[in-house]
């Protein structure tokens, strides 16, 4: 096939294994185009190359490049989600213009995967089983709404950044979020806060509902060995592959959060043939409203006593999970082979 050319951060580790990767599958060792270097314009592209849009994620300058801001941002701060997405999609197409070979994820479908109202409008539509949601400005909104319990999302976030679970009941609030409000500014950290003072929640919400928010009626979990679950999923050229349970105490199931990995085989058990193929069906028609894709990360939650599922995410950049093989592959060696296949 042609060369690669990964656009993303120069030395991260998504990089590199996808890198290791084209090497070990016979692609060749891709060339790479940092973010900072197509946030100035001065980039080149190989003739006819096939493109990987990388995350620019975890980069304070890319972070404030894309913001168009005069200074970055404080660790872990959030602020801007709105900006960085126009300036993520700007940077995106600047790439799509000066290629003259493929996208393996599409601007069009970027631009979709990273607003989630969007995403979880055009699932609905395409009969994908969804939470029920709408958009809000703030926490007035949420409040409106009359749900018992809600997850509060940036329209515009990743990771769980600024995520909130709600729940209210005989007059008090109970929130869970990794995000803080310290001295004015909000920031994310790498643990979940539980909240019970109304006003706090509400700043919160109230700070984010700026750059816009989704919100959605909150979705059971089911649980495996005392604690919930849901699990991620990436699905590799319409195939879903690697599945990886994600299991917490709290709400929030992020593996970053300091959650862990569940037994899979066991959940798997406990789901039953049928409910599991049916819920791998369901992951490839979520990855299958974006066919432009290579690949997606789609997460997705069965209720208590697996009668059920829904999708709570679909991640454009989901895919970076060391160590899970499926079939002796990893995901980045999936993805290859997929797309030697295509070649």
């Amino acid at each position: 096939m042609s060369a690669i050319t990964v656009v993303g951060i120069r030395g991260h580790r998504r990089v590199e294994l996808f890198r290791a990767a084209a090497v070990a599958g016979g692609l060749g060792d891709p060339d790479v185009v940092d973010w900072r270097e197509v946030c100035a314009g001065d980039f080149a592209i190989a003739p006819g190359s096939t493109i990987r849009l990388e995350s620019p994620g975890e980069d304070a300058e890319v972070d404030r490049l894309l913001r168009g801001a005069d200074e970055p941002a404080a660790h872990g701060e959030i602020v801007g989600l709105a900006e960085w997405y126009r300036g993520f999609l700007a940077a995106a197409r600047r790439v799509e213009r000066r290629a003259t070979g493929p996208l393996l994820n599409p601007v069009g479908d970027l631009a979709v995967l990273f607003d989630k109202r969007r995403c979880h409008a055009l699932l609905r539509e395409r009969g994908v089983p969804v939470p029920d949601g709408f958009a809000a400005a703030g926490y007035a909104d949420v409040r409106a709404s009359g749900w018992p319990r809600v997850f509060v999302k940036p329209a515009h976030g990743s990771s769980a950044s600024g995520v909130m679970a709600l729940a209210f009941a005989a007059g008090r609030v109970s929130a869970y979020t990794s995000a803080v409000l310290d001295d004015g500014r909000l920031f994310n950290e790498l643990r979940v806060h539980h909240y019970t003072d109304e006003r706090q929640a509400a700043a919160i919400v109230d700070r984010l509902g700026a750059d816009g928010l989704h919100v959605e009626r909150w979705f059971p979990k089911a649980g495996h060995d005392g604690r919930v679950f849901d699990l991620r999923v990436v699905v590799v050229a319409g195939r879903a592959t690697h599945v990886v349970a994600r299991t917490s105490r709290t709400p929030m199931t992020n593996l970053h959060l300091g959650n862990a990995r569940g037994d899979l085989a066991a959940i798997r058990a406990a789901a039953g043939p049928r409910r599991w193929t049916e819920a791998m069906e369901t992951c490839e028609r979520a990855a299958a409203c974006f066919p432009g894709s290579l690949h997606v990360g789609v997460d997705l939650m069965f209720a208590p006593g697996y009668a059920t599922h829904a999708v709570a995410e679909v991640n454009a950049f989901g895919d970076l999970l060391p160590g899970l093989l499926a079939g002796g592959r990893d995901t980045y060696a999936a993805e290859v082979a997929a797309m030697a296949v295509a070649a």
